[in-house]
């Protein structure tokens, strides 16, 4: 990447390049800064025709009607009318591009270089009987149905102010509401779906006590959940019904002291200092810019490497976005199996969107656009960044938990609480989140670290943004040095530290599992 003179750390801000060229093969440049008409690109050799927007592409080469269009060394759209040398390069111009992919199944993949085990970070986490370790302990209040939200809500709030100040191992009692649960079928793929979520939040390291409140005639029924997975009552699970309570009141009296007589036994586990092999990151990116795959992106891809090696584990999703960067994934796959398995969630979705009346191409979002992104190709890009560059392990369903360790793809949409839920299910105990627009998410009951792409939208949004990735351009701060910062702000949040969007009190309506199938 040919961007400002690298600069050592604790630097001034550097004065980034008019133009970002990401491949000697591209035939578009990126802007690395608002550029006018008559901007002269030192380097390229080409004047702008246009005014370029930050982040947004410039044709570095004519560009016949037709022509593929490359960026990173990779396909991302056509030419759908001819382009000039220093002509803005995007939806106008640009469109979706269909092209063959060489899947070559594990052909890069490597053995990764583990750090010994002795050797291996640390962090101050919650060590659970079964071994799983989590790096928050909340005690969690589930519905199996819309109707039943307001309950639950009810008896979380119970639990604000000072309630649990006799409790300093507990970060909360959070209630987890979704709008589903009835007028489904109670067999299939949808069901099934609800199921895997309600049980992964129900065993999540971060959650140290659950009840269950249904209302009692729904679809979703309670006791369909424990026959699955073979629940028993006990000091930290309980469940029941509102009809069977007697009603709204007595539901919610009932609720206040099943978490009540909880609190003593969740209380009890305290954080101790435990290998950084029991984390499992949640990768995510949201309101995405010209800039995520060059700053935020592979340095959360570095950061992702870090953690792999020294025997965590890494969750990257969103399977509309890497739509088109797939064949990346798979040559790094560990086994024809497991690349194959990747492609089937592909062909799923390909065929999931069309029977809906939709396509692939319908992610960028406005905001993406706006942000320099033309096509999903792009994005995906850019997307499959975060997942840096050790062997791809296992491909798991939504909100199912992985068979191996290291580098995992869940498949998820790219709806950013849809898909953070699922990985929360799955097992994830932290979540990064990369963002070039300014992303206000939160999570619970995994700390969600929001990661900047760029310098201008992080001094702007510093409240909600944990790292400035974009000093990647504005600073010249390596990728390797951005990553090895992340790792350890994981660490730090792992261990206790407060993410921003914790800090602003997010994570208590971000909880949204993925309905499938009709709703009747």
């Amino acid at each position: 990447m040919n961007t400002a003179a690298r600069q050592p750390a604790g630097r001034a801000q550097a004065s980034v390049a008019a133009a970002i060229r990401l491949h000697a093969a591209d035939n578009v440049v990126v802007a690395g800064r608002a550029l006018s008409i008559g901007t002269v690109l030192e380097g390229e050799n080409i004047t702008c025709r246009n005014e370029i927007a930050s982040g947004h592409k410039i044709a570095a080469a004519a560009i016949t009607k037709g022509e593929l269009v490359r960026k990173y060394n990779q396909v991302i759209g056509v030419a759908s009318a001819p382009i000039a040398p220093g002509e803005h390069v995007h939806t106008h111009n640009c469109v979706m591009a269909s092209f063959e992919r060489d899947y070559a199944f594990g052909t890069e993949a490597r053995p990764t270089e583990f750090v010994p085990a002795a050797e291996r970070a640390t962090f101050m986490g919650f060590a659970r009987p079964d071994g799983r370790v989590g790096t928050r302990n909340y005690v969690a209040v589930m519905t199996t149905v819309n109707c039943s939200a307001t309950v639950a809500r009810m008896i979380a709030k119970a639990f604000d102010g000072d309630a649990l100040r006799a409790f300093p191992n507990i970060d909360g009692v959070v209630a987890f509401t979704h709008g589903t649960g009835c007028g489904m079928g109670t067999t299939g793929e949808g069901f099934d779906q609800l199921q895997r979520i309600m049980w992964g939040y129900m065993r999540q390291p971060n959650i140290g006590g659950v009840l269950i409140v249904g209302l009692g005639c729904e679809a979703n029924q309670i006791r369909f959940l424990l026959d699955m997975y073979g629940l028993k009552e006990g000091p930290t699970f309980q469940f029941y019904n509102i009809q069977d309570a007697g009603g709204t009141r007595a539901a919610v009296e009932r609720g206040i002291e099943h978490v009540r007589a909880m609190l003593p036994h969740t209380n009890a586990i305290s954080r101790t200092s435990v290998s950084a092999e029991h984390l499992m990151l949640a990768l995510q990116c949201g309101g995405s810019d010209g800039y995520s795959g060059i700053t935020a992106n592979p340095s959360l891809g570095a950061a992702a490497d870090l953690l792999v090696r020294h025997g965590g584990s890494v969750l990257l999703s969103e399977t509309p976005e890497i739509y088109g960067a797939e064949h990346l994934l798979t040559r790094r796959a560990a086994s024809p199996a497991v690349g194959e398995a990747l492609i089937a969630r592909i062909r799923w979705w390909e065929d999931y969107t069309a029977r809906n009346g939709g396509e692939m191409n319908n992610n960028p979002t406005p905001g993406n656009r706006a942000g320099g992104l033309t096509t999903i190709l792009e994005k995906s890009l850019g997307a499959a960044a975060k997942g840096g560059t050790t062997n791809l392990v296992d491909v798991c369903l939504y909100g199912a938990p992985p068979k191996a360790k290291g580098f995992v793809f869940m498949d998820s949409p790219g709806y950013d609480p849809v898909s953070i839920t699922g990985q929360v299910a799955t097992g994830a105990t932290i979540v990064c989140f990369t963002t070039g627009r300014g992303s206000v998410y939160g999570c619970k009951p995994s700390p969600s670290l929001k990661l900047a792409t760029n310098t201008p939208m992080y001094e702007r949004m510093s409240e909600d943004m944990d790292i400035n990735c974009g000093e990647v351009l504005s600073h010249g701060v390596p990728v390797a040095e951005m990553g090895e910062r992340i790792f350890k702000r994981i660490l730090a949040v792992a261990s206790g530290e407060r993410s921003k969007s914790e800090a602003l009190g997010f994570g208590d309506n971000e909880f949204n599992p993925w309905v499938l199938g009709a709703v009747m």
